[in-house]
């Protein structure tokens, strides 16, 4: 999202006590929940034929009888600013689940003009509540993002490292058979047969001592000290990110040509199924003005705080600190440094 053309806080959608209006939604909203999930959830849009395909499908699903159930916020101008869609489906009773009934959650998605003010949350928990009150459903099941995983911890999901997922293609017609061919995959079936990677951008700033500046996390004790940044958007370049991210967190423009500090990899792990690729960019040395003039995000960032680099070894975990030291060491030598070890392994 670009900031500049966000819509401003006097446009956000509130009821007369101040929460955001939530509503649910009905077999007329299916196609606006298939553009939303198209435009801001897959990584490839679906032409024109495919979401006319799936409105047809999901629309008698919205319906009391059917086993879809959506809540919505709008947006000020009639479109759609968030939205949550659960399907229902059945499992084998056990005590815990005595209905027979489980929910996934499946569409999560927020307009780009709209995130960060608590949309995700309202819509999810509005479909969470309403299919547990109202339907007696115990089980639910969700597919969550890196940055997506400390709303979904907050509304008491958990992960699990047993949970496999995966995609079956028909299989390839046998070679040397006759008149047989090679079999080419679809770019969207390709698509699944290749590691997976997720992407963030950081931005690297030290006082005028050089000394490093770091974030106090409120969502992740694992990495309690960060660099203002975060996970790429779709569209998003990742300096482009950087700048956003940055902004977001801080209240800083980042200023001046970009110049990459460390390019960072981590393998998949227990606790992410997907390859991690980074990139930290260098900020500058801030002034004590600059410094004292930070806006945290409460909801990402407690305390901002300035420290030398000897004294920031004790307050972050080994492998924390190193990528930290190689930043650092890239900055005073001007060598761009590579930190290929940022893995998920289990904390």
């Amino acid at each position: 999202m670009n900031p500049d053309i966000a819509p401003t806080a006097a446009a956000k959608p509130q009821d007369t006590a101040g929460r955001v209006p939530v509503r649910a939604a009905t077999s007329a909203d299916a196609e606006g929940i298939i553009r939303m999930r198209s435009e801001h959830v897959l990584s490839q849009p679906l032409s024109e034929q495919w979401i006319g395909r799936c409105t047809d499908e999901l629309a008698p699903r919205l319906s009391p009888a059917g086993d879809a159930r959506a809540f919505i916020v709008d947006a000020p101008d009639g479109t759609m600013a968030a939205c949550a869609l659960g399907l229902i489906h059945p499992v084998l009773q056990t005590p815990a689940h005595p209905r027979g009934l489980a929910a996934r959650v499946h569409v999560v998605a927020t307009h780009p003009g709209f995130r960060r003010r608590g949309y995700a949350r309202a819509v999810v928990t509005a479909l969470l509540d309403h299919l547990g009150d109202a339907e007696g459903i115990t089980l639910f099941e969700v597919h969550a993002g890196v940055e997506a995983q400390p709303l979904y911890r907050g509304l008491g999901f958990t992960g699990s490292p047993a949970l496999m997922r995966m995609t079956r293609f028909e299989p390839a017609a046998t070679a040397g058979t006759l008149n047989s061919r090679p079999d080419w995959l679809s770019p969207e079936q390709y698509a699944e047969t290749v590691p997976k990677a997720t992407a963030f951008a950081c931005v690297y700033f030290t006082d005028e001592d050089d000394r490093p500046l770091q974030l106090h996390s409120v969502y992740s004790p694992a990495h309690p000290w960060q660099l203002a940044g975060g996970t790429m958007d779709h569209g998003e370049r990742p300096l482009e990110t950087a700048v956003r991210e940055c902004r977001e967190e801080t209240g800083l423009t980042v200023a001046g040509p970009p110049r990459l500090l460390a390019t960072v990899y981590g393998l998949p792990g227990a606790q992410w199924p997907y390859s991690t690729i980074g990139m930290v960019f260098d900020g500058g040395r801030l002034t004590a003005a600059q410094i004292r003039g930070i806006t945290l995000d409460p909801e990402e960032h407690d305390d901002v705080r300035v420290l030398p680099l000897a004294e920031w070894k004790a307050l972050m975990p080994t492998r924390d600190f190193a990528r930290l030291s190689a930043v650092a060491e890239a900055r005073r030598t001007g060598q761009a440094a590579y930190f290929g070890t940022w893995d998920w392994e289990d904390e």
